[in-house]
């Protein structure tokens, strides 16, 4: 038997272990649940946790890039990643973002140096929407004179026909994760002077970014008003009246869906535009036009050498003239 050590430094010790330990559980268990009440706060609002993967395809021009430039600049919880050289297996993004902690994909597709498509997909499960950009216009080229503050969120403002087709309530939806900025992203700040206006018109979709401009009643608007009544002791409490306008910045550009589908880059079609026609036909048709007329006037010039040659009128080729016996060269040869 072995005598039970009284040392007290061998007890203050042992204490001192005891009371460490149970100081770490207790971190480790108040970490849990405060990541529980995080995730599901007491007042039932749950927090929107959304971020957007920005990258674009292989073949973009750089008016195509100074736009993907002015959306990353406007959304401040986006990701932007370097050039995806596939353009057929498109299901590789979702692994892409899934690898940067993204649940919302902005993907640039440009086809022939010309043509821009937009896919914007909700990974993993979708939907994924295929849109067709045109009539693009960057901040460099407009020259607006609105200015917002870099990192702020702004106000999506749809159209009322958004909420009457249901394909356009799809793509709302996707508008709402891809473009609102939730409240403490990432880089934004906690300000809201823009609007991001969505309008359906024509079978498009017209975008719009603005600038929400306070600006103060001007002392000679008021002063030609000489029968309203001036309250000489202003309140400190009052809140002035202010001029609310909207001034555009840009980017602006137009978009034109073709077709929705079911999983994040695949799956079943849920919607296609029957409408659409591709820039390629467009051009194809107009070179054909070109074509026919072309062929056009060079059979009106065979038909025009043909008539002339059975006239006798050309020196070269066609049908020969008759010999006539009263000719001048034949009475005088």
């Amino acid at each position: 038997m072995f005598p039970i050590s009284r040392d007290p430094t061998w007890i203050s010790i042992s204490r001192h272990s005891t009371i460490n330990t149970m100081a770490a559980v207790y971190k480790s268990l108040s970490k849990g649940t405060s990541g529980q009440k995080a995730e599901a706060p007491a007042n039932g609002v749950r927090k929107n946790k959304q971020r957007v993967l920005i990258l674009s395809s292989r073949g973009v021009t750089y008016r195509h890039r100074h736009l993907l430039n002015d959306l990353a600049a406007m959304m401040p919880h986006g990701r932007k990643d370097a050039k995806f050289d596939s353009k057929s297996k498109l299901y590789q993004l979702n692994e892409l973002a899934e690898l940067y902690n993204c649940n919302n994909t902005l993907f640039f597709e440009a086809r022939k140096g010309k043509d821009l498509y937009v896919w914007m997909s909700k990974v993993p499960n979708g939907p994924t929407v295929k849109m067709h950009l045109q009539n693009l216009h960057t901040m460099e080229e407009l020259h607006f004179t609105g200015n917002c503050l870099k990192g702020s969120r702004p106000i999506l403002s749809f159209d009322a026909a958004f909420d009457q087709e249901p394909y356009l309530q799809v793509i709302k939806e996707l508008f709402l994760h891809s473009f609102g900025v939730p409240q403490g992203a990432r880089k934004s700040k906690p300000f809201i002077d823009r609007v991001m206006g969505f309008t359906f018109a024509d079978g498009k979709i017209w975008v719009r970014n603005y600038q929400i401009k306070e600006t103060e009643p001007s002392k000679s608007n008021a002063g030609q008003d000489e029968e309203t009544e001036v309250d000489p002791k202003p309140t400190k409490g009052r809140s002035k009246e202010l001029d609310v306008s909207l001034v555009e910045i840009g980017a602006r550009f137009v978009l034109t869906p073709i077709i929705i589908q079911e999983g994040s880059f695949g799956g079943p079609i849920l919607y296609e535009n029957k409408q659409f026609v591709s820039p390629n036909q467009v051009r194809a048709d107009l070179r054909k036009s070109k074509a026919t007329k072309h062929n056009a006037r060079a059979e009106q010039y065979v038909e025009r050498l043909a008539k002339k040659g059975d006239l006798g009128l050309r020196t070269s080729g066609g049908k020969r003239a008759p010999v006539d016996a009263l000719d001048t060269k034949q009475l005088f040869a």
